[in-house]
């Protein structure tokens, strides 16, 4: 199954975590793009983040984004 566009939002707002501490979140503020706010909302609504506008990674979260941004430094070219 290929990457939808709801998904890659999704992934693009995973690797924005700092993923060295679990004492740092995002917020997704009301100005963000439609796109980014739907994605926020939907990684919420499946329980990788704690708010619906971000918070912080749940620990399914931070599994999840270290995998994400473990893809995207290996397709990033060097």
């Amino acid at each position: 199954m290929p990457y939808t566009k709801d998904i890659v939002e999704e992934l693009n707002i995973l690797v924005r975590y700092n993923l060295s501490t679990t004492q740092e979140g995002i917020k997704v503020h009301k100005t963000a793009s439609p796109e980014t706010i739907a994605a926020t909302h939907r990684l919420f609504a499946k329980g990788l983040v704690s708010q619906d506008d971000g918070g912080y990674l749940t620990n399914l979260g931070i599994e999840t984004a270290k995998q994400a941004q473990t893809v995207l430094d290996i397709l990033t070219p060097a």
